[in-house]
């Protein structure tokens, strides 16, 4: 159990991949912090979990990483509650506005994905930095990002999400190099398609355009990502899985999907 007795930070975590991140790593023992906005969500999670995992301390923040103030107070409270933080699970992100492209995109929809899939999760990890791991020169970052980093999304409405996802690619190779010295690593987690309520609202909610995305394949679960995830989070310390796709085996690249795959290996 590598995890055990671990302090794990996971923001987004009220639902999808964060949630299920933040369920598999309290199964392995670690304590955890759920940062996400929803108030509600959080504390029923928390209370779950907590049931399932007794001998875990499980704590929740209900904030919006678009302040830095709001980060940095939530992050202080945290380790003061828990203790030093081993581990940063950047998870929290959206995609708004699809299929509008980007000049028919609202202002609101481009500030609100800058502001959390950017400044959100350097905010975090700014705090979590200074607050915790620079003491000790210890610790890893998990940035979930996407494989629409490495390559430009075949659809309209992607713009933004797209610019959003190769931007946290850069920052997560830059921040690697700069904490050259110490124990600290940082990894990069890129999902495909995971059927989750992101992928459903990154499409406006339009069920028939939901469906035409994922016709002829099955896409993945989000315990198909947190599983990744526990992987690379439970490497010795002279290991670093830098970076990781996981895609569904139907997803051949970003723009090639095979739509045969459900029918040819139909049991």
């Amino acid at each position: 159990m590598a995890l055990q007795g671990k302090n794990v930070l996971i923001t987004g975590a009220s639902m999808g991949i964060g949630e299920t991140i933040a369920r598999r790593v309290a199964s392995e023992g670690a304590n955890v912090a759920l940062f996400a906005r929803s108030q509600d969500k959080l504390q029923a999670i928390a209370e779950d979990l907590q049931k399932k995992s007794p001998s875990s301390k499980v704590i929740f923040k209900a904030i919006d990483l678009q302040n830095y103030e709001v980060v940095e107070k939530a992050v202080g409270g945290t380790v003061k509650e828990i203790g030093q933080i081993d581990i940063l699970v950047n998870n929290a992100g959206l995609a708004l506005g699809a299929p509008a492209a980007f000049p028919d995109l609202k202002i609101s929809d481009i500030i609100t994905m800058n502001g959390t899939n950017i400044n959100g999760l350097m905010f975090t990890t700014y705090a979590v930095l200074n607050s915790s791991m620079m003491k000790r020169k210890e610790g890893t970052i998990l940035n979930v990002t996407s494989v629409t980093a490495l390559e430009a999304p075949p659809f309209p409405g992607e713009a933004v999400y797209h610019s959003n996802k190769a931007a946290q690619e850069g920052f997560t190779n830059a921040l690697r190099n700069e904490l050259n010295g110490t124990n600290i690593k940082v990894l990069a987690l890129r999902p495909g398609v995971v059927a989750t309520h992101f992928h459903t609202q990154r499409v406006g909610y339009d069920k028939d355009m939901y469906d035409s995305f994922v016709d002829g394949y099955t896409p993945l679960e989000a315990e198909d990502i947190a599983g990744a995830a526990i992987y690379m989070l439970s490497q010795p310390l002279n290991v670093s899985i830098k970076a990781l796709d996981v895609v569904p085996s139907a997803q051949r690249s970003l723009t090639v999907f095979d739509r045969e795959w459900s029918k040819r290996n139909a049991q």
